[in-house]
């Protein structure tokens, strides 16, 4: 009885580590995410300029 105790306690460490490790690399891909996007809009934006400054 004692072994399983044990053994139930160990996955459950397994398991719950696993979890924050896992919440862990998608907040730094959310994090990630959000900086590509706003470099991305302001790309588009200064090429958007670029191309305005040129016509006028």
């Amino acid at each position: 009885m004692k072994n399983l105790n044990l053994f139930v306690l160990a996955v459950m460490l397994m398991v719950l580590s696993s979890c924050s490790a896992i919440g862990g690399i998608f907040k730094a891909g959310a994090a990630v995410g959000i900086i590509a996007v706003v470099v991305v809009i302001a790309v588009i934006i200064w090429l958007i300029s670029l191309f305005r400054g040129k016509s006028s």
